[in-house]
C-alpha cells in the first residue's frame, strides 16, 4: 500500500486536533445526544458561518468553528481515500463525531443535505 499511508497519517492528525477541540469545549465523547447536537449545528454552518465562528471573539465559539472545519476536512479525507479503495478512519473521537454527523444528514431533507457527505 505505498503511497497511500498519508491518509492514515491525515487521520491521525485530524483525530488529535478533533479530540483537542471536543476537550477545550468540554464535549464528552461518549454523550450522544450533545454530539448530534453539534453534529446538526456544524451540517447546517455555512462557510460563511464557520468563517464567523472562527473570528467569534469567544474562545469556545472560536473552538466550535475549528472542530466544524476539522469535520470537514475529516469527511473530505475518508471521501477521497474511499474514491481509491482505502478505508480511512479515526480513533475514538473522529469516530464519535463522524458517526453523529451522518445519523444527522440522514434525518436532514434531502435537499438540504451537506454537499461535502460521500
Amino acid at each position: 500500500m505505498s503511497g497511500f499511508g498519508h491518509y492514515d497519517q491525515t487521520a491521525q492528525a485530524l483525530e488529535r486536533e478533533i479530540r483537542r477541540r471536543g476537550v477545550a469545549i468540554g464535549l464528552d465523547w461518549s454523550d450522544t445526544a450533545r454530539l448530534r447536537t453539534l453534529a446538526r449545528e456544524a451540517l447546517s454552518c455555512t462557510a460563511e458561518c464557520r468563517i464567523g465562528l472562527l473570528r467569534h471573539p469567544d474562545y469556545m465559539e472560536r473552538r466550535k468553528g475549528e472542530l466544524f472545519a476539522l469535520s470537514e476536512l475529516m469527511l473530505v479525507t475518508m471521501r477521497q481515500s474511499a474514491q481509491i479503495g482505502v478505508h480511512t478512519h479515526g480513533g475514538p473521537a473522529w469516530k464519535a463525531f463522524g458517526r453523529a454527523l451522518y445519523e444527522e444528514a440522514e434525518n436532514l431533507p434531502a435537499r438540504a443535505a451537506a454537499p461535502s457527505l460521500p
